[in-house]
């Protein structure tokens, strides 16, 4: 299979980065691009600058930029076509299978990254529910595009945020999932191309998958966004629609600066590629203020549609989300939503009334508690896995750890067989990259947290001493 876009020598040399290591020229270029490929900074099935090109990018000579292409192609990370150019790949891997906990042992699921439900306020909220339902009993319940009433909490909210928003432009969903799901049905097709960042949520790539579309993945760098290559991938793969989570980017923690948010709304607009913005975890931010919401960039919702959550913020059992567009979009996923679930439960919503009406105190306490679990799962890991590199997050619930060795597979292979159970690194991404990389939310109590990395510790070492076992693969089966 060809590319649906390429890279040119000098952003690949870019990416690259000081590549020179000891040995032989060819065979450092060689481990660098393999590494990128595995570390899913360089997407599967992208075309290489041609060997001339890249030498002269790097300053090598040709016959380093030919040696070092036949190496990745004899390993299976290279394939090459005459007329076509090479593109990247993955060799086979037979994958890890993963080995159930001991009989009786406590398993410590870390596949999700959400917040335990704020003390009080659910059961608060709840009786505040329960006093107004009455009022809404005489009516069917159902209502495709939500209660009125919550779609002017939810739009008063995200002014609040800083996106002057109005009621119809608002559709209330059950999460974030659920709105993204219907915007993949309405706006895209089996067949089209999905811009998503690479690493991202794992969720929204099943639904991309499920929807018959076709993610294509545009790399994060160390520091957050290529929009070099969002705006290559914009202008050659022409995707039907582009996600992004531009706060608190799940897995890798990154928020996006106000000025490439910017640049990015242009690049959008300047294509008519719509832009779907994942703010499930807006209001989590703990180091300094934060940046400026994407939507404010267009309050109209022509080009960015918002979709949020009270999953990550609330509770994940408050099945509730919203898409923020403009009301000719709302009105066309109010329609298609009739084949899936018609509407949201009344009493669910009304419960996300009271609840969206005192987020500030809500939020202020469970930003406090991140706080204090960030700094207890980064001192235990510091302490007893010192090797794995990390950059801890301004905000968020999860570290995205980069381990000594491309084994995260074989990682949670073990971890589960120590009882904890874990999101390998590709599950984030796209054709088995992130081999390099394990996701490890700080949602639990601390001191669960430092069981957990007492457990890891004895776990990877077992991994570099060997002790996988070799199966078809497996992964928890929800991962959030």
């Amino acid at each position: 299979m060809t590319s649906d876009r390429g890279l040119s020598g000098p952003h690949l040399a870019r990416l690259l980065g000081e590549w020179r290591s000891g040995g032989a020229a060819y065979a450092a270029l060689a481990r660098a691009i393999r590494l990128l490929v595995l570390d899913g900074r360089l997407p599967l099935r992208t075309r290489l600058p041609g060997e001339r090109e890249l030498a002269e990018a790097l300053g090598v000579s040709r016959t380093t930029a030919t040696a070092a292409y036949s190496a990745l192609r004899e390993e299976g990370f290279l394939a090459s076509r005459r007329g076509a150019g090479s593109w990247t790949r993955l060799p086979a891997d037979p994958g890890l299978a993963s080995l159930p906990a001991p009989a009786g042992e406590d398993v410590i699921d870390l596949s999700c990254a959400a917040t335990a439900a704020p003390d009080g306020d659910l059961h608060h909220a709840l009786a505040a529910a329960t006093a107004e339902l009455p009022r809404y009993l005489p009516g069917p319940g159902y209502d495709s595009a939500g209660l009125p009433v919550a779609r002017e909490a939810i739009a008063a909210y995200l002014t609040r945020l800083g996106a002057p928003t109005t009621p119809d432009q608002i559709l209330v969903t059950a999460g974030a999932l659920h709105a993204l799901t219907l915007l993949l049905r309405v706006l895209s097709g089996p067949g089209d191309r999905v811009l998503v960042e690479h690493p991202t949520y794992a969720a929204a790539l099943d639904a991309v998958r499920a929807s018959g579309a076709r993610p294509v993945p545009v790399p994060m760098l160390d520091g957050g966004w290529d929009l070099e290559m969002f705006a290559a991938t914009f202008r050659q793969a022409a995707p039907g629609l582009a996600y992004v989570i531009a706060d608190h980017q799940n897995p890798t923690g990154h928020s996006m600066p106000q000025a490439d948010r910017e640049r990015l709304v242009s690049l959008a607009r300047a294509t008519r590629t719509p832009l779907v913005v994942d703010e499930a975890i807006v209001g989590l931010h703990l180091d300094g203020e934060p940046e400026r919401s994407v939507a404010a960039l267009d309050e109209s919702g022509e080009t960015v549609i918002t979709i949020g959550s009270m999953s990550k913020t609330f509770w994940a059992g408050l099945r509730i989300g919203w898409v923020r567009a403009n009301p000719s979009l709302i009105q066309r996923l109010a329609a298609a939503r009739a084949a899936l679930d018609i509407g949201s439960p009344v009493l669910e919503q009304l419960m996300a009334v009271e609840l969206l009406g005192r987020a500030d105190a809500i939020l202020a306490r469970q930003r406090e508690a991140a706080l204090v679990r960030r700094a207890a799962l980064v001192e235990a890991l510091r302490e007893e896995l010192p090797s794995w590199r990390f950059t801890v997050p301004a905000g968020g619930l999860c570290l995205w750890i980069e381990l000594d060795a491309p084994r995260s597979t074989a990682l949670a292979a073990l971890a589960d067989r120590h009882g904890v159970r874990l999101a390998a690194g590709p599950r984030f991404g796209v054709d088995g990259a992130f081999e390099r990389f394990i996701r490890l939310p700080y949602s639990l109590p601390e001191d669960v947290l430092r069981d957990v990395v007492s457990r890891l510790g004895p776990a990877w070492r077992g991994v570099m001493a060997g002790g996988t076992a070799v199966g078809s693969g497996s992964a928890p089966a929800l991962v959030a």
